[in-house]
């Protein structure tokens, strides 16, 4: 005499590993012909039959018999699809949203790339004591006290200087966009 589905399920959920693969064994190829109607992928049909099938042992204790154990597995195999829709969605929406992110990312960098070469070179138009203080002020984020010790020089003239190639630069920047 074979045991009904729900006498296997009601031992599965108290722990009876043997009613548990019984049971697998039984409804696995309907479990997966599911999924594979409702993904519409064979790839993505054995990988949600897996999922349920690692869920199923906490699952099963949820199991009342107030329908066919049929009707409730159908009944995981769709909420499980559907989790799966939304994951997917959701990943996708943060793909596209990252993608957007990336682009401005790279964007920016474009722009600071631009602005950090238009500086490079017109650095070289300027003297070589105020090169050297813009360097060591830019590149290296020092403070004009620290400057004014790399160079040997007082801080007033590290301002001076920063005044000084600041002015220059405007100069610089106004010449190019006149031409």
């Amino acid at each position: 005499m074979k045991t009904s589905d729900e006498d296997l399920a009601k031992a599965a959920a108290k722990g009876d590993v043997d009613a548990f693969t019984t049971l697998l064994a039984r409804h696995y190829d309907r479990v997966y012909r599911l999924a594979f109607r409702l993904t519409g992928r064979a790839d993505q049909a054995e990988d949600l039959t897996q999922d349920i099938c690692a869920a199923l042992p906490a699952k099963i204790a949820g199991f009342r018999a107030q329908a066919r154990f049929t009707t409730w597995l159908y009944r995981v195999v769709v909420n499980a699809a559907e989790d799966a829709r939304r994951r997917h969605a959701s990943h996708s929406r943060a793909a596209a949203g990252w993608g957007d992110v990336e682009q401005m990312r790279r964007a920016e960098a474009a722009e600071t790339a631009e602005a950090m070469d238009w500086l490079h070179r017109a650095m070289r138009s300027l003297p070589q004591e105020l090169q050297d203080t813009l360097a060591l002020t830019l590149e290296d984020e020092m403070t004009h006290a620290q400057v004014a010790e790399v160079l040997g020089v007082s801080e007033g003239t590290v301002s001076w200087r920063m005044s000084e190639i600041r002015k220059r630069l405007r100069a610089h920047r106004q010449e190019e966009l006149a031409e």
